[in-house]
């Protein structure tokens, strides 16, 4: 813990808290300065004008990042007969009904992202409450739920994002690895933003993007321009 606190305050130490970044400077600095053992993830979250507790102000959705998240992704696919083989040839990790949900059930979770055809559901109902808290349940409104299982697979295999705003109003995500470098974070952060500002909700008044930061796993948040983030997008 003390190797993580100092390397925090060390590279906090270079960032400027009392202004705001533009996007391009803003990702060129977390890359910089990030310093971990590992390939940090570069995070955003970004502050909603919305009311999450109304139902007509939830913002979620799907993006297909243009350059991946910078990581292998597992996917699962619950179908059978045609759509099953079509799954295998797209290149899912793991195809199958019955016979998942029973690897579920005993505990097995190896995998990024379930994908299912309409007529699986309730078969994959049946493990709700395990996929479910993970937000790992295949879902119409991000397009897991499909009948389009060869493109849905490509695209998650890829780096599809999900979003979704919390109880806070806020959007945690993730665009990408350090290692990717900052043009390529940057191209994904526009097309998150870009998903972003599509899915306001028409009932939600006011501004709607009141703070974004960017971090890398283990730094310290920077604050964005938003009149430059809402230039590019």
């Amino acid at each position: 813990m003390a190797k993580k606190g100092k390397r925090y305050k060390a590279a906090a130490e270079k960032f400027d808290r009392s202004i705001t970044y533009s996007v391009k400077d803003a990702v060129q600095t977390v890359v910089d300065n990030s310093n971990a053992k590992f390939d940090e993830s570069v995070e955003v979250a970004v502050k909603l004008g919305v009311d999450p507790k109304q139902s007509d102000q939830q913002v979620r959705g799907a993006v297909s990042l243009p350059n991946g998240l910078g990581k292998e992704v597992k996917v699962v696919v619950f179908a059978k007969g045609p759509k099953e083989a079509e799954a295998k040839e797209a290149g899912a990790d793991f195809v199958g009904s019955d016979d998942l949900v029973e690897k579920i059930k005993g505990g097995w979770m190896d995998f990024d992202k379930a994908i299912a055809t309409p007529d699986m559901m309730a078969t994959v109902s049946k493990v709700a409450k395990i996929l479910g808290p993970r937000g790992l349940m295949p879902n119409p409104k991000v397009g897991t739920v499909t009948m389009n299982v060869a493109q849905t697979v490509e695209a998650e295999k890829k780096g599809k994002l999900a979003f979704r705003v919390d109880k806070a109003g806020i959007v945690h995500a993730s665009i990408g690895k350090k290692s990717m470098g900052s043009e390529k974070l940057q191209q994904n952060y526009v097309a998150l933003m870009s998903a972003l500002m599509k899915a306001k909700p028409a009932s939600s008044k006011g501004v709607y993007l009141r703070g974004i930061s960017m971090s890398s796993t283990m730094g310290p948040g920077l604050k964005l321009d938003i009149s430059n983030t809402q230039s590019l997008v």
